[in-house]
């Protein structure tokens, strides 16, 4: 297998911006995560190199499974439109329609040989923004984190993350990209069940 078809084996969904991509991918759905790769390139570098900011989300399912909800059901539209008509007119704010926090705690990265030299935990966000070309921006964020008391992974760099990219949809793009990462999750998770039916009937046949 190619090196590229090889990291592409798991892709399901794929919006591209300028210069930059988000990727949805299954390969995570055994542990109940929604995969999301976000990428910005630079195509003057040499091939191999040309990743400026790279980000993975890694969100749980119920909580991915609840924003498509919202958007396939069309409230997350409705939120979209009035916040973008109240900004045209001065009173608005720029919150985000959607925000999802994770990452990985300084114990986990010294445990695994990663330990960033600051010590801090690493956070990861992604956010939904009303757009301005656009009617979504989908943005994803990296860099230094603290866990706090809730065992949350919060952002600890201020307004200059390590990593930053972001995606312009509009609203039928988005909607394509949640609905077939949905689709595609509870397909995988039919075969799940069917699978894990037919080796309990196994069992049962042998016994």
């Amino acid at each position: 297998m190619a090196k590229n078809d090889e990291r592409n084996q798991f892709q399901i969904a794929r919006q591209d911006g300028r210069n930059c991509f988000v990727e949805s991918k299954s390969d995570c759905f055994e542990i109940g995560k929604a995969h999301l790769e976000f990428a910005q390139y630079d195509t003057s570098r040499p091939e191999g190199q040309r990743f400026t900011n790279h980000v993975h989300i890694y969100m749980d399912m119920a909580e991915f499974l609840h924003l498509a909800h919202t958007i396939l059901n069309d409230s997350m539209h409705i939120r979209m439109k009035s916040q973008k008509e109240a900004m045209a007119q001065g009173r608005g704010q720029t919150a985000p329609l959607f925000q999802s926090l994770g990452g990985v705690s300084a114990e986990v990265l010294t445990r695994r040989g990663k330990a960033r030299p600051d010590g801090m935990s690493l956070s990861r966000s992604v956010q939904l923004f009303v757009g301005e070309k656009k009617d979504y921006l989908l943005t994803a964020q990296s860099g230094a984190g603290q866990t706090d008391q809730k065992g949350l992974i919060v952002p600890r760099y201020g307004s200059k993350p390590e990593n930053r990219v972001s995606i312009a949809m509009n609203w039928p793009e988005l909607t394509k990209f949640v609905l077939i990462t949905k689709v595609h999750y509870e397909g995988w998770l039919s075969a799940f069940y069917h699978e894990r039916r037919a080796l309990m009937q196994q069992r049962n046949e042998v016994q």
